[in-house]
């Protein structure tokens, strides 16, 4: 499997507190060596900005993070790329940016693109899309918090 990650993911696995998609993005993160993750330019720069408006980071604590993920298979489109990232956005009704994302993970050869922001399912030629959040019929529930049942 050759695998793209949306900037949703990453934000998740870098953000402390008690989200429940933390530790399922860190569980996706860590099965494979971070060079074999594939990502953009784009998922870096959202990253970057997530972490620092969303998240509340330090500049210097998500700059020093982007560094990091810049060590993982870093896809730069050209023109081109773009422009058939806009074709694609107008014939699937896709946002310019998500569209941009399914452009270069299929550019880059991957065949699953994870992130939360796409039909899970959803199929471009090869590139499946994933949710890593998602739970399917058959897998059971992460343990996140206990739940306590109060009898009478």
């Amino acid at each position: 499997m050759k695998a793209f990650l949306d900037s949703n993911v990453l934000v998740y696995a870098l953000s402390p507190g008690e989200d429940p998609r933390q530790p399922m993005a860190r569980e996706l993160l860590a099965r494979q060596a971070p060079s074999a993750w594939t990502l953009s330019t784009q998922v870096l720069a959202e990253t970057y900005n997530a972490l620092v408006t969303r998240r509340h980071y330090p500049a210097k604590e998500a700059l020093a993070a982007v560094n990091v993920l810049a060590r993982m298979h870093v896809w730069v489109p050209g023109a081109d790329a773009v422009l058939r990232a806009l074709q694609l956005a107008a014939e699937h009704r896709l946002s310019t940016w998500d569209a941009m994302i399914v452009q270069a993970a299929v550019e880059s050869g991957c065949d699953t693109l994870f992130t939360e922001d796409l039909q899970a399912g959803r199929r471009f030629g090869e590139l499946e899309i994933v949710n890593p959040f998602e739970l399917r019929a058959h897998e059971p529930a992460p343990n996140t918090a206990k739940l306590r049942v109060r009898r009478r």
